[in-house]
């Protein structure tokens, strides 16, 4: 199952919608995306200058998602997580075929610039492919590593790279430029969103010896499949709309950026990776897929990590409900519903999830009669259950994420919030609630008089 039968699951579902009129790929495209963000998926068909369409949004909201999965949008988290946890129960290894789809067209010449990459925010420093997998080797051992990395087109053959600190590729990469080698790699674009879930497992789940396409070999209910590349010993993921076969040049930095990142704000321009291209390859009447910066980012990465904090904080305290990764908090805030059966196991929780995930910045803990979802719940959790004096948790000087601008040298305060009320539970405690009626019976008996 590739991108474009995501597409036809989604459109049959109702969570598709398509552009017919022709944007410009600079800013216009982003700009009218931007406008749906939240809703429907969208299909750009004519992108002006281009041959092939554009789609995004298909992780705007988890309706969008669950329809490709068939399962309704509560039973993600736990398919995502048996996914995620068949890493180390069973893996499915990838299979190797002939005859992919992604090598149908071979590009006679490399020029990105057929390519309909947006530039999208409006300081962005020049076109960028926000959504390929990028698939490489461990320069010593040889095992697959999948990750999700912002490319910038530099030049016909040449994207600027950004790698974060502690990421597997950047471990590869700096390994292979100490022997002064290039590092290979293929940059996949327009997937199935299981692949997407296995470039995003994070590394607490996915050790630097793991391979993470057994996370969507088993979304996808079969091997995930390879191919063979034409210029590099790396394979490509043969059901991908396009495949970039490239190498990591050592010792060269070039100008990279600026990018409207996930944590709202832009990245600043600096000298980062170069990216040389050698070869590209597509299926016939390709989709180019890209990530519209913000939700789609938040929501994608939230389901992912969400599973993974769910099986790591259960093995280690008891009363774990849920975990929710909040759209508002980019991915530095998530909230635990959680029922500790003894006092001081909320906080222990939250500092189970910052370990578990150092990117975040904000952990918040409530109890299962607050629905997560809900702002205002949270917030009246937060000022009704949280004592200041001794249920605020700041850890000074921890690790986080370079993108967030908080974050200085890699370093910066965390800080956890218990909002969990006192074991056993006080009856002060207890919300208000009201009979619970089928308000249908009631609605053609109701009238509500227009004001004068």
């Amino acid at each position: 199952m590739d991108l474009k039968d995501c597409l036809k699951k989604m459109d049959a579902a109702g969570r598709l919608a398509h552009v017919h009129t022709e944007v410009d790929a600079v800013h216009e495209l982003s700009g009218v995306a931007a406008k749906l963000d939240g809703g429907k998926a969208v299909v750009f068909e004519h992108v002006k200058g281009y041959d092939y369409p554009v789609s995004t949004g298909m992780w705007w909201n988890r309706e969008n998602v669950a329809a490709i999965f068939d399962r309704s949008v509560d039973a993600l988290p736990a398919l995502f997580a048996a996914a995620v946890g068949s890493l180390h129960q069973n893996p499915v290894a990838p299979v190797v075929v002939d005859d992919a789809p992604a090598q149908q067209v071979t590009m006679p010449e490399v020029d990105l610039g057929r390519i309909p990459v947006p530039t999208h925010a409006l300081k962005d420093g020049g076109p960028y492919f926000s959504n390929c997998i990028i698939v490489a080797k461990d320069p010593d051992t040889g095992v697959r590593n999948t990750s999700i990395h912002r490319l910038m087109v530099t030049g016909k053959d040449r994207l600027g790279l950004l790698m974060d600190m502690g990421r597997h590729l950047r471990n590869y990469y700096e390994r292979a430029e100490a022997k002064g080698e290039p590092l290979e790699i293929t940059i996949n674009n327009g997937l199935h969103p299981a692949y997407f879930v296995a470039a995003t497992t994070p590394s607490s789940a996915a050790p630097i010896d793991v391979d993470e396409l057994a996370v969507a070999s088993y979304l996808l209910g079969e091997p995930a499949r390879l191919c063979r590349s034409k210029t590099v010993s790396v394979e490509g993921l043969a059901d991908a709309q396009m495949i970039m076969e490239a190498e990591i040049l050592p010792y060269v930095r070039e100008p990279e950026g600026p990018f409207g990142e996930v944590s709202g704000y832009y990245a600043a321009r600096d000298d980062r990776w170069v990216v040389h291209v050698k070869a590209i390859t597509m299926q016939t009447d390709p989709v180019i897929h890209m990530l519209h910066p913000g939700r789609e980012v938040w929501i994608g990465q939230g389901l992912s990590v969400e599973s993974n904090l769910f099986q790591t904080i259960s093995k280690q305290v008891p009363g774990l409900k849920k975990v929710y990764m909040t759209p508002g908090g980019s991915h530095y805030h998530v909230i635990l519903q959680i029922d500790p059966p003894n006092n001081g196991m909320a906080k222990n929780a939250i500092l189970a999830a910052f370990a578990a995930f150092p990117d975040l910045q904000m952990v918040t803990a409530v109890n299962s009669d607050i629905d997560i979802y809900d702002p205002e719940q949270i917030e009246r959790a937060m000022v009704t259950r949280c004592d200041p004096a001794k249920d605020i948790i700041i850890i000074p000087g921890a690790f986080g994420h370079e993108l967030n601008p908080v974050v200085k040298d890699n370093l910066a305060a965390k800080m956890g919030f218990d909002c969990t009320y006192p074991v056993p539970k006080p009856e002060s405690y207890t919300l208000v609630s009201f009979q619970d009626v089928d308000i249908g019976k009631y609605l053609s008996l109701i009238h509500i008089s227009e004001p004068t």
